[in-house]
């Protein structure tokens, strides 16, 4: 029996049990979902009727709640330089929390924040800025997580790598494990590798040699017993480009190789695989495919 859990980001239009409907539809025994509109600060508190339809349709799909990786709006930034922004993010930040609490869910997936100074990563000459900017906000994405996860109960806040687009952070193994060291309780951190990003940040896994290499650096670093989710995708953008564009299974620069690895790995076992691929109408299919990669 596979000890696989695959999935897609389904929608929660018309109610967040819809995204279990649509699971369902697909054939996943996991899935990714936002709690509310992920562009809007503001959201409206789950009604009794919401929350039954919820767990009903939950109970009738057989997926399992630890299966289920819910994801932040991207608005949060729990990085901002700036005070009242900041304050914002992380009171946003608690809120999800405490969403996916009401949902029996034990996870939230959510990208680590933005530094937003504006340094040419190019030039030699402003690398020790860089550096302070890095390490200033990576402080600051440590202190937002504890301060929320301290006025929360259950739910494990899981870091997503990052492509390195722009200002963000979290696409360094370093970047994930400095913020890490720095929670207090480790029972409630843990970090989804999304496959694209981690290929465009520079972490080559296309051929077994590489995909090994890759691991043990996150091992070492980082710790497989802070895996708990990953984004499966492939990638429009060549390795270490930086940019974060996702493509279906097989269609960009990773290829279909790496998928086989990741299917076949044990440190992927009991935790949810999500596709963000980009054509949905694919899911259904890719799904099976990544399933009849599995050697069991």
């Amino acid at each position: 029996m596979s000890n696989k859990y695959i999935g897609a980001h389904t929608s929660t239009s018309g109610g967040v049990q819809n995204a279990v409907h649509e699971a369902v539809s697909l054939g996943a025994k996991a899935f990714a979902m936002f709690t509310k509109n992920q562009r809007r600060w503001d959201a409206k508190l789950f009604d009794s009727k919401t929350l039954d339809s919820w767990f009903k349709a939950l109970d009738q799909s057989g997926i399992q709640p630890k299966h289920i990786l819910p994801h932040d709006s991207y608005l949060i930034n729990l990085g901002h330089p700036d005070e009242q922004q900041l304050i914002k993010s992380q009171m946003a930040f608690e809120d999800e929390l405490n969403r996916c609490d009401m949902l029996g869910l034990d996870k939230l997936n959510f990208h680590p924040g933005s530094h937003l100074v504006k340094i040419p990563k190019a030039h030699e000459e402003y690398g020790e800025l860089l550096y302070e900017a890095e390490i200033n906000t990576l402080d600051t994405i440590a202190y937002s997580i504890n301060k929320a996860l301290d006025r929360t109960k259950n739910v494990k806040a899981v870091i997503e790598n990052t492509a390195g687009q722009g200002t963000n952070l979290g696409y360094k193994f370093e970047h994930l494990a400095y913020i890490i060291d720095k929670i207090e309780d480790k029972s409630r951190i843990g970090v989804c590798i999304d496959t694209c990003h981690m290929f465009v940040a520079g972490y080559d896994i296309r051929t077994k040699e590489a995909y090994d290499e890759t691991w043990a650096k996150f091992d070492k670093i980082v710790g497989t017993e802070f895996l708990s989710g990953m984004h499966i995708n492939d990638s429009k953008k060549e390795l270490a480009s930086h940019v974060d564009r996702h493509h279906n299974l097989g269609a960009g620069h990773i290829g279909w190789g790496a998928f086989e690895f990741i299917i076949n790995d044990s440190r992927t076992d009991d935790i949810p695989l999500i596709l963000e691929t980009t054509d949905k109408n694919m899911w259904s299919e890719e799904i099976q495919s990544l399933y009849r990669l599995e050697k069991l």
